[in-house]
């Protein structure tokens, strides 16, 4: 059984603000950001959406493309697929 990671980013459906994170459990995680459970987005408008998600075989390579994703070059392109 392969196990499944996930890299996502999350849109504030008030603010326009965006969140970068990893998970095993998506749906779990969205319900945790929505519920004020997490310490980064717990200040920021909810309701959050999820708005691009890719999936991988180990933590490690999740965890390595939301660092992608937080760096300018993972802003541009980001940006220039129309993600955000």
């Amino acid at each position: 059984m392969v196990k499944m990671f996930f890299v996502y980013i999350l849109k504030s459906q008030l603010t326009g603000k965006h969140y970068y994170g990893h998970t095993k459990h998506i749906d779990v995680r969205l319900k945790e950001h929505n519920t004020g459970r997490v310490k980064s987005t717990k200040a920021y408008s909810p309701p959050w959406q999820v708005i691009y998600t890719e999936s991988f075989e180990t933590k490690s390579e999740a965890f390595k493309r939301e660092l992608f994703f937080k760096s300018i070059d993972g802003y541009n392109f980001l940006k220039s697929q129309g993600i955000i």
